[in-house]
């Protein structure tokens, strides 16, 4: 008698294409000869091709409770039949390959990824096969019919849960809910979420939320033919950190047979989704960077950007250093970093939106270097003098945001900012969870009361239908448009996008068509663990928006009280910035940190290209490491450089300029650039002449190049960066220059590296000893 268990495995083997020669022809005699291994090959290439047609996604924490709720929720009807211990060793084995069969497939139908995913899928399936068939002793011991009774009715459960997910996320992707439409049922199951318009409330019954709640309280428990009065209990929320295990089954079971003393306990059905689970340490999310390097003035003697206006870096790096540790190295952004401070440019001139600043030093991490501060200020607005604002507020309300440090901080970020709204702004509220819903009509900012009642009144729970949200957001403010005004969506979240539209290329051109009609967004990030920073960085930067990162109170007063104008109203869009670098004075150059915001040379004259925004009052600031023309070691990438040309030369211009810096920017809302130029000439000054501004600028420069573990970091070290910023604290109100000094005493706790690397003096020129500073401009 053939084991058709081998076969099956050989057969996926050969489905997988990495079967041998001899392999694979006796699978092709063998499912000539046996009709049921046939099958069993037609259902594993069905498989794969209804694979390749879903887009790759990942599955998250929510949609993976939605999944085990539905096997939560089958009863199981053959327990009383499985009372010998072969029976329970085998056919129990058989439900678990079944169940798991079950549970990749709808994964795998999920969020499959090409030829890698299905092998995956079929190891599991071979796997669960081979586990339910035990041994062949165990299984000659049961009668054959009785086998393959059970065999069937497990499987008829399974595929029906399978169907019901199946269908129940095609309903998800279905045309969005109109205002009238509500999601209660999605995220808080029993409650009904009512739009309010003018003068209504929104009503929700309660949903309880708890982080200190022991094992026995992690379940509905509703037992099979007890009376009603049985105690119920509800929690809600991701369970906290210790708990590591999902509870269900036998297991269930017997838990709540201790907990209501004694045996008598027939069945347990768990009603509600949030349960124990297998918590990973972090899958939080970061879109990798490789540093820019040096390049050569004479061959690239362009560098081009857009400058970026974002400040979620930093906050997410105190995050992490408060924590105590430190973070990962590609949520450092440097530019970031640096623009997270404000810094005493001055305000432009001759009615330009902006001034430029230009000085220049010896690079505090490599002295034989110069470092070139480029500074940009946007005007500041008196805030009776903003444009009229129509505002969406898309809030994440899925189950990931139940957190403490999600959705009430959410909440209280809002009221903060609803409290600084004027009459004539207008806000809508817009919510997700397992689908989107309007909470909250158009209403005038005057009606706080309101707007804050709805505000107060969210809860959190569900899948997360991001794509969905965005989509409905975008169409409430499309009719509430204000011309000439401020319309813009405000998204707040973790960037867990799981149902509707989550892909992020999908996202993308949803947001670049709404921008260009005139719409912006605004992104800001709450909470860890399962963090999404690449996501909304990239959503943000192709909404014509900013991006912030919301980790404290203090922080949310920083972003929605007093950056307010910068935030939302911007005053020049598209801000490109070109630097020429003159090679008879410059080596080679690197701009520091922008990694993702570098453009080719070519995009800078191109009206077409996007770039970033600059809003009223706000100050962007950017770094070039240059090396001196004059000095001995080249910093060039040698993998980079080409032979000498053989029919030109470049010949370098006699120029006492340093560079040249160019600006091209739009009105916000133009469709033309206009142009702004600036050069930078040498001039011997002294250290004592370098401003505050390049003092404190530089060190948190020199702060993230560390914490980066950056191969530019050259002699940066901790003690250099907190002595510079300290003698450039200058006047800081709110103290946040004050706690970058212990964020940078923290790190510098937690590196286990030298506090003080004293740097090797290098001469700055040849045959100088003395450095050569530069500053100003013209």
């Amino acid at each position: 008698m053939e084991n058709h268990n081998d076969l099956r495995q050989l057969i996926s083997v050969y489905h997988d294409g990495e079967a041998t020669a001899a392999e694979s022809k006796i699978v092709e005699q063998h499912i000539q000869e046996c009709a049921e291994c046939k099958k069993y090959l037609q259902e594993l290439q069905k498989l794969s091709s209804s694979l390749k047609e879903w887009n790759a996604e990942n599955l998250s924490l929510d949609l993976e409770q939605k999944i085990n709720k539905r096997f939560l929720d089958l009863k199981s009807k053959e327990e009383s039949h499985m009372k010998s211990n072969i029976s329970v060793v085998t056919i129990g084995a058989t439900g678990v390959a079944l169940i798991l069969f079950a549970v990749v497939l709808h994964n795998n139908m999920l969020q499959p990824a090409g030829h890698q995913q299905i092998a995956k899928l079929n190891e599991s399936i071979h796997s669960g096969i081979k586990a339910a068939q035990g041994s062949r002793t165990e299984v000659s011991q049961l009668a054959q019919n009785k086998k393959e009774d059970v065999i069937a009715r497990e499987l008829a459960k399974v595929k029906s849960s399978v169907s019901g997910l199946t269908a129940e996320r095609g309903k998800d992707q279905l045309a969005l809910k109109s205002a009238t439409d509500s999601i209660g049922d999605k995220f808080s199951p029993g409650n009904q979420a009512i739009v309010a318009g003018k003068g209504a409330t929104i009503q929700y019954e309660p949903y309880y939320l708890s982080t200190n709640y022991d094992l026995k309280d992690q379940m509905n428990f509703e037992v099979a033919g007890k009376n009603s009065d049985v105690e119920r209990r509800i929690i809600s929320g991701a369970p906290p950190l210790a708990a590591q295990k999902m509870v269900m089954g036998k297991q269930a079971t017997q838990y709540a047979r201790e907990y209501w003393g004694g045996g008598g306990v027939d069945e347990l059905t768990v009603n509600y989704p949030q349960y124990y689970y297998e918590q990973p340490l972090n899958t939080e999310e970061y879109g990798r960077t490789l540093e820019n390097n040096f390049f050569d003035a004479k061959a690239d003697p362009l560098s081009t950007f857009s400058i970026d206006v974002d400040t979620a870096s930093y906050s997410n790096v105190r995050r992490f250093l408060t924590q105590g540790q430190l973070p990962p190295s590609d949520a450092v952004r440097i530019e970031e970093m640096i623009n997270y401070f404000t810094y005493d440019y001055p305000q432009p001139s001759w009615g330009q939106p902006f001034s430029i600043t230009m000085e220049a030093a010896p690079c505090p991490w490599n002295p034989q270097n110069n470092l070139v501060l480029i500074g940009l200020q946007g005007k500041n607005l008196q805030h009776d003098r903003l444009p009229a604002s129509n505002l969406v507020f898309l809030i994440d309300v899925s189950g990931s945001m139940a957190q403490a440090n999600k959705l009430p901080l959410v909440q209280e970020s809002f009221r903060m900012l609803v409290n600084s709204l004027r009459s004539e702004d207008r806000v809508s509220i817009v919510v997700y969870a397992g689908s989107a819903g309007l909470v909250l009509d158009s209403t005038s900012g005057d009606q706080k009361s309101l707007i804050l009642s709805a505000i107060d009144r969210l809860q959190a729970g569900g899948s997360t239908a991001g794509g969905q949200g965005i989509q409905l957001a975008y169409q409430v403010a499309q009719r509430s448009f204000i011309r000439g005004g401020n319309n813009r969506v405000i998204l707040a979240t973790d960037g867990d996008f799981n149902v509707g539209i989550s892909s992020d290329n999908d996202l993308v051109n949803l947001i670049e068509e709404k921008r260009n009609q005139g719409v912006f967004l605004t992104v800001l990030g709450f909470g860890m663990g399962n963090y999404k920073d690449s996501k909304m960085e990239k959503l943000a930067d192709k909404g014509n928006g900013n991006y912030a990162y919301i980790d404290t109170n203090q922080e949310a007063h920083k972003v929605m009280v007093q950056e307010l104008g910068t935030m939302l109203f911007p005053i020049a869009k598209d801000v490109k910035i070109q630097v020429e670098f003159n090679p008879a004075h410059v080596k080679s150059y690197r701009l520091v940190g922008y990694e993702n915001r570098v453009l080719a040379k070519e995009d800078f004259n191109d009206d077409t290209k996007d770039a970033g925004e600059l809003g009223a009052g706000h100050s962007v600031t950017a770094f070039y490491e240059i090396v001196p023309a004059s000095l001995y070691q080249p910093f060039v990438d040698d993998t980079r450089k080409v032979d000498p040309l053989k029919y030109q030369e470049v010949k370098v211009k006699s120029n006492a300029e340093l560079m040249t810096v160019k600006l091209r920017y739009k009105d916000p809302n133009g469709s033309v650039s206009r142009l702004l130029s600036r050069t930078l000439i040498p001039n011997q000054v002294g250290w004592s002449y370098v401003s505050n501004n390049f003092k404190f600028a530089s060190a948190v420069a020199e702060f993230g190049l560390l914490l980066k573990n950056s191969p530019h970091r050259g002699s940066a070290n901790y003690h250099n960066a907190t002595q510079r910023a300290q003698g450039a604290i200058g006047n800081d109100p709110w103290g946040y220059r004050g706690e970058f000094l212990r964020l940078v005493d923290r790190a510098a706790s937690l590196s286990g590296n030298n506090y003080y690397i004293p740097p090797e003096p290098v001469p700055f020129y040849q045959g100088s000893q003395n450095p050569i500073l530069f500053k100003g401009g013209r």
